[in-house]
């Protein structure tokens, strides 16, 4: 099933266009990474998908169903938010609150899909810890658990292994393949690693000069020809990928 699509679609905020005319498309069960220079427009694309900002140009649409509040979003986070003063549970919890309608107080439903998602994401020892106390990877483990309660379907990250050790990044992209594979949750992940995305994205997305978006094979075949790392130094290869899609 098609959850979001992007058709033609330009990007940008205050009257400047960041990213220009690029089509994709996540399904269920993808796993998209999206690489690109710093200042390609890769955050502002997100925030669009996510219906924060406005389209300059061109179609953002949603599968029968299905809608951007229904997407989990994990931003990068910020010193203040990484001293956040709260228990993990609670904020695990706080992933509901799109679901309560005009209910000011966590149900039964609520505190049964926090427990789910703490228990996925191995931290449910965890729960009475207070945020702040935590390691950086515990804490993305904390965050992606609350997008779980606000969301199976799709998960939005940010940069997420942004302050990580290599330990802490190369468990957090265990978890993250794990959901994909185990929960059938589609990922679409911000990166500069492009390592990470070949190894495990089943898609990429590159936002800069010359874009492209494929599967991760084609990606690593037209990568492996270019002379950077991000095809954007490419030669030949750049004039091939231009019309390379999604495979249907």
């Amino acid at each position: 099933m098609e959850l979001i699509s992007c058709v033609n679609l330009s990007v940008g905020y205050e009257g400047r266009r960041l990213v220009s005319g690029i089509s994709f498309r996540v399904c269920e069960g993808d796993y998209l990474c999206i690489l690109g220079p710093n200042g390609a427009g890769k955050t502002t694309l997100m925030k669009t998908i996510l219906g924060l900002l406005p389209p300059v140009a061109g179609l953002v649409s949603y599968g029968d169903g299905f809608s951007a509040r229904q997407i989990g979003y994990l931003p990068q986070q910020s010193l203040v938010q990484r001293d956040f003063p709260a228990s993990v549970r609670e904020i695990v919890l706080s992933g509901c609150t799109g679901r309560m309608g005009f209910r000011i107080f966590y149900g039964k439903e609520e505190k049964k899909r926090a427990d789910s998602a703490m228990n996925a994401l191995g931290i449910a020892s965890l729960k009475d810890r207070c945020y702040r106390e935590l390691s950086g990877g515990q804490q993305q483990r904390v965050l992606i658990a609350r997008a779980l309660c606000a969301t199976e379907k799709v998960i939005l990250l940010d940069e997420p292994a942004a302050g990580l050790d290599p330990q802490a990044t190369d468990e957090l992209y265990k978890t993250l393949a794990a959901l994909n594979r185990e929960q059938g949750t589609a990922i679409i992940m911000i990166s500069h690693d492009i390592g990470a995305a070949k190894r495990y994205a089943s898609h990429v997305l590159y936002v800069g000069d010359n874009p492209f978006f494929g599967s991760a094979a084609e990606y690593a075949a037209l990568e492996s020809l270019s002379a950077g790392p991000g095809l954007q130094t490419a030669g030949s290869a750049s004039s091939a990928h231009k019309g390379v899609k999604r495979n249907a």
